[in-house]
């Protein structure tokens, strides 16, 4: 793929973007931090693989799952509720960990460049965030850093988020994007079914 289709591409991921509920949790960074490569492996992405794995495991496991379904569709439906009590587990596990809590779910627009979210503190142009986000509807954790580039106030009176911040990610992994992209595609023909069921009903 030459630069210009690179270009191309990367222009209509941005704006193939999603409003959701996320888990998020940020802290401000140095941008040194941020560029130390010890740094980014070792601490802040150490957890994201994890989500990443499960995620292409799932994707196997479901070309298998579509096979046993024609021939043994008793023990299909069995591998599926193990993998249902599999995911429950992992949301506990993600819940009791310290970092994610219910109470810090908040609305935020994703794409596979940025996001913006809301937010209880006022940020600054350049500021840098080190962001960790758990995608509530598919138990996927994706860790990255980002910079702000902007922060407004949030015209729908919400007394716990004032602030609305835009980010773009720096730094995230490729499996990480990937498994956001995988994410966005998802939610938004869900909500697209959503709102045809809704509307088949009026």
């Amino acid at each position: 793929m030459n630069e210009s289709n690179m270009a191309r591409t990367g222009e209509r991921r941005r704006f193939f973007r999603i409003d959701d509920e996320v888990n998020l949790f940020y802290k401000k960074i140095d941008e040194k931090s941020m560029t130390e490569v010890s740094h980014i492996s070792d601490n802040i992405l150490g957890n994201c693989s994890l989500s990443a794995a499960l995620e292409v495991i799932s994707q196997e496991s479901a070309s298998l799952l579509y096979r046993l379904e024609r021939t043994y569709p008793d023990i299909a439906d069995y591998l599926k509720l193990i993998e249902n009590k599999i995911d429950l587990l992992a949301q506990a596990y993600m819940m009791q960990s310290g970092q994610f809590k219910e109470k810090d779910s908040r609305n935020a627009n994703l794409s596979a460049a940025g996001l913006a979210f809301d937010s209880e503190e006022e940020l600054q142009e350049g500021d840098y965030l080190e962001i960790k986000m758990l995608l509530v509807s598919c138990l996927a954790i994706i860790v990255t850093y980002g910079k702000v580039i902007y922060c407004k106030k949030n015209h729908s009176n919400d007394s716990q988020y004032p602030y609305i911040v835009g980010v773009d990610y720096v730094n995230m992994k490729d499996q990480d994007r990937e498994v956001l992209i995988k994410h966005v595609v998802r939610r938004q023909l869900q909500q697209i079914r959503d709102k045809k069921e809704i509307s088949s009903k009026f």
